[in-house]
Formats: structure tokens, C-alpha cells, sequence
């Protein structure tokens, strides 16, 4: 994989980092939103396809990315199709620094170190490059702004932003709201981001480990009742497809 692209990860990332304060929004959930990121992207390369609520390896050639590849080699060795939300609500947090140092590497951000309170180091990030996260978020401002369907990645990159929580990040304020309203809606034009992003937002509000002890007392029945379910948002809203979790 060249880097002529920036990968969904990355973008991810960038569009969370404040170029104010040097620091990232919704640091508790970025490393989930990451995780499905690299879902996404992995899938975008033809390296994994879903089956059914799983995500199944069907091309194990790296791709270039020592991030991606890495990630690509745990879901091999699971051996079989393993399910979104368990992926990625598993222990593999620190994405957020693992990205961070990536992009620094790759030249997109630069490392600023200082400290807090005149005591304590800490390290800012500052994107190298105003214009590449202007034209990031361009996208999504087109695509909230027209109505027209978005590309699966910029749909993936929207459905993502969302399920962390970066809305009120990327746009504040009353005068945000309906951006951050269709920001959301822009989740059915990709179905694996939509699918990968109600796993991230499952996974927040601990749905798989309460899933998990449900289904050892009612066995296959939960799953097929969660599917059935997941086709709908608290509303009666049919959302995009969701990945059932055990």
C-alpha cells in the first residue's frame, strides 16, 4: 500500500487532533474508533471481507503499513472469522500513541515537547500540514453540505468520527447541530463503516460483555433476536447494519 493515500486510521486521527492545544479529542474512545479504523481500511485493501456479523481474512499479503499489518497478522492468527466488536473492544488499547508516533514518522504531525504546570512533560502534536486536515474535513463538509452520497471511504471516516464522538469536536456549538445530525446520517452509505461503527459505539456502552453472559444462558436464540435488533436505533429508526455480539 503506497502512501499516495492517507489511510482511514490516519485521517481519523488527524481530524481529532486539536491544532490549538496540540492534544486529541475523546482520548477514552479513540482507540476504539482506531480499531474499527483499521477495519475499515483493511477491508478497503481486500485484505478481510465480513461474514455475516464477522470479520474474515481472505488475502494475508501485507500491505505495507507496519500499523495495518500488524493488526492484519493478529486477526490470521485467530485462525477463524472473529466478531467486530470483540476485535475491537479487545486489549490492544494504546492505538491513540501507537498512531500518534506513526504519524510523526510519516511526517503528518510534528512532536512538541512541554510541560504541565511547569513540572510535568508532556508532548503536543501539531499536524505538519494545516491544508492535508482542511481538505479531510472538506470532505465530510461537502458531503454533510450537498446530500450527494459520499465515497465508502468517506462514508467509513464519518460513520467512525461519529461513533466516537468527535460531532461536537468537528463541529460546536448549537450552530453545529444539524451538521452533527447529518454527520450521523451519513453512517447507510457505507454498510461495513455503519457496521463497524455501531461496534465501536456498542462496545462503549458495554453491550458485548453484557451480550456475552445473556447468550451463555439462552445460547444461539440471543444472537438471532440481536440481529433482529440491531436493525433498529432506540427511535424505530432502521439504522445501518450492526454487528450482533455475543
Amino acid at each position: 500500500m503506497g502512501k499516495s493515500r492517507r489511510t482511514v486510521p490516519e485521517e481519523l486521527l488527524l481530524l481529532a487532533l486539536d491544532p490549538t492545544t496540540g492534544t486529541t479529542a475523546q482520548p477514552q474512545t479513540l482507540d476504539l474508533g482506531l480499531a474499527g479504523a483499521q477495519l475499515v481500511e483493511l477491508s478497503l485493501a481486500g485484505r478481510i471481507v465480513p461474514e455475516g456479523d464477522r470479520i474474515a481474512v481472505v488475502l494475508a499479503r501485507p500491505t505495507g503499513d507496519p500499523t495495518l499489518d500488524h493488526a492484519l497478522e493478529l486477526l490470521r492468527r485467530r485462525g477463524s472469522p472473529v466478531r467486530a466488536a470483540h476485535w475491537i473492544g479487545g486489549p490492544r488499547l494504546g492505538l491513540r500513541q501507537t498512531y500518534l508516533a506513526h504519524l510523526e514518522r510519516c511526517g503528518m504531525v510534528t512532536a512538541v515537547p512541554g510541560q504541565v504546570c511547569g513540572v510535568l512533560p508532556t508532548t503536543r502534536y501539531q499536524a505538519s500540514d494545516d491544508c492535508t486536515n482542511a481538505a479531510i474535513k472538506q470532505r465530510l463538509d461537502t458531503a454533510i453540505r450537498t446530500g450527494v452520497p459520499p465515497d465508502p471511504r468517506t462514508a467509513a471516516l464519518a460513520a467512525l468520527a461519529h461513533s466516537v464522538g468527535l460531532g461536537k469536536h468537528l463541529y460546536p456549538g448549537n450552530e453545529g447541530r444539524s451538521s452533527r445530525s447529518r454527520l450521523r446520517d451519513l453512517i447507510r452509505y457505507d454498510p461495513l463503516g455503519g457496521m463497524v461503527a455501531h461496534a465501536v459505539m456498542d462496545v462503549q456502552n458495554g453491550l458485548p460483555a453484557q451480550q456475552n453472559r445473556s447468550s451463555q444462558g439462552s445460547g444461539a436464540s440471543t444472537g438471532r433476536s440481536g440481529a433482529r435488533a440491531a436493525g433498529r436505533t432506540s427511535g424505530g429508526r432502521v439504522a445501518a447494519p450492526r454487528v450482533a455480539v455475543r
